[in-house]
């Protein structure tokens, strides 16, 4: 009986000790991840920028950018915070950052406008602007911001930020051929079905793997310049039907070609690479041509949203296209 006794109380202290054991090594692991995570937060907030040299191969992609980028920063939390770092990715997540809040900021101005003032037409058309400019710029901005994550991250982004370029030109299509073409429903489907598929185009061969590799930057701005340019076709049908003066007045022509020269004008800074190539190290921060890209991206994508207004209101203006008959004989 004693020995029962003895062993009972020898098995209540092994369990108690077995415990005990046990929530010491759960408190020892937790601490553990505790330290872990503390010396991740403090390696993400204290972390330096670096040389080019110094970056894997997969982060280096202009070698004219010397000094100021980003290390490789495996957390999204870190690649956010860096928004708020100067080094060689700042001008290019703000510029389009900026440009992203402010086309959201119109889109829901214009809208949120009563029907009684703008219809539900006018709507659905520039909302396919607006998404083509809020999805491009957001990508964009995006891209800039986690590419530093990982290689595969990265990859994965670059993907979307081209899909936005196709998206943006797809979108600021489809209100000038709706109002270019506002009388003449078969050459606007049979244009704007050209458009969708060269769009649809361009973001398959933005799905390559291989597309986003620095080699092939003369590839990617080509693809995107040519599908842009693929807008002489339909400006050259309106342009031959009503003549300059119809053009200039009723169609924002003059909007329109200066839109197309600053598009081309930034991919030929994104291809080129000046002012860097000109002074290496001396444009790590600012400008770059990929920030004057992005600030031309913009400027084109406001002097298009203005072109398109001015033809949505000469549109309003003159009413059903009963008016327009002796027009549409000339298409």
């Amino acid at each position: 009986m004693q020995v029962s006794e003895e062993l009972n109380a020898d098995l209540m202290d092994l369990n108690l000790r077995s415990r005990t054991t046990e929530q010491l090594v759960r408190r020892v692991i937790q601490e553990a991840e505790q330290a872990e995570q503390l010396v991740r937060k403090v390696w993400e907030e204290a972390w330096k920028v670096c040389h080019f040299s110094s970056l894997p191969k997969w982060l280096q992609d202009n070698d004219f950018l010397i000094r100021s980028h980003r290390p490789p920063l495996p957390s999204f939390s870190a690649c956010f915070c860096s928004i708020f770092r100067i080094h060689t990715e700042t001008g290019n997540i703000w510029t389009h950052l900026l440009g992203c809040l402010f086309f959201i900021g119109a889109a829901v101005y214009f809208l949120a406008q009563p029907y009684t003032a703008i219809q539900w037409q006018e709507k659905i058309v520039f909302s396919a602007f607006f998404a083509g400019a809020i999805v491009c710029l957001g990508m964009s901005f995006t891209f800039h911001t986690v590419h530093c994550h990982s290689e595969k991250v990265g990859r994965l982004f670059s993907k979307l930020d081209y899909c936005g370029i196709a998206l943006l030109i797809i979108g600021s299509f489809v209100p000038w051929l709706y109002y270019g073409f506002y009388c003449n429903s078969r050459m606007k489907i049979l244009y704007l079905s050209l458009v969708i598929f060269l769009g649809l185009s361009a973001i398959i061969v933005s799905l390559w793997d291989r597309f986003g590799e620095p080699r092939f930057r003369t590839l990617r701005a080509g693809v995107f310049t040519v599908f842009g340019l693929s807008g002489v076709v339909p400006a050259l049908h309106y342009l031959i039907a009503q003549g300059w003066t119809k053009a200039l007045s009723q169609a924002s022509f003059g909007w329109l070609c200066l839109m197309g020269f600053l598009y081309i004008l930034g991919a030929a800074f994104y291809t080129v690479r000046i002012p860097e190539r000109l002074f290496p190290g001396k444009c790590d921060i600012w400008p770059q041509s990929h920030q004057i890209f992005h600030v031309l991206v913009i400027a084109a994508a406001l002097v298009h949203y203005h072109a398109i207004t001015e033809m949505a209101i000469y549109r309003l203006s003159i009413g059903d296209c009963s008016e327009d008959r002796w027009l549409l004989a000339s298409y």
